[in-house]
């Protein structure tokens, strides 16, 4: 991955999604990057975001899910429908905490795969993994949206 660009500084450089934004000097600034049949993203997270000594805020854990999650539905769709890639929506997600996540055991990964889609719209598991251990899941539905809608000229 090293000398590869990642999803978000390929189609939305200028983005300022809080979570993804290549842009958004304040963000999380992952970077997403398809796998095989999956999309991987590492990630470093930094003091300001603990919820409390060493662990990982339960926010930035469902931020970093539905970005990275939203990424693979997008650029899935793109693969699947041969054209550019749309702008995706998150419809729907859920999170599942399954343990604290600890910050000083080096990077976050995030791995995402499509479970299935439409032309328009996928559904979507992902894993956060620390210290080699799954910290938390989720599942989500991400649609592509039409012209008008406020997100369809993000990237």
């Amino acid at each position: 991955m090293e000398n590869e660009k990642s999803l978000q500084v390929t189609y939305a450089p200028e983005s300022i999604c809080f979570g993804c934004g290549p842009a958004n000097e304040k963000g999380l600034r992952i970077e997403s990057f398809p796998h095989g049949d999956a999309y991987i993203c590492d990630w470093k997270p930094s003091k300001h975001h603990e919820a409390f000594p060493g662990i990982l805020n339960g926010g930035i854990i469902g931020s970093l899910l539905d970005c990275h999650s939203n990424w693979a539905a997008a650029h899935h769709l793109m693969i699947k429908g041969g054209g550019k890639l749309p702008a995706t929506v998150t419809a729907d997600y859920s999170v599942r905490m399954k343990r604290p996540t600890p910050m000083d055991k080096g990077e976050i990964h995030l791995m995402a795969s499509v479970l299935e889609s439409t032309r328009d719209r996928a559904t979507v598991e992902a894993e956060l993994e620390a210290d080699g251990k799954i910290c938390a899941k989720c599942t989500g539905t991400f649609v592509a949206v039409n012209p008008g809608h406020p997100a369809y000229h993000r990237w």
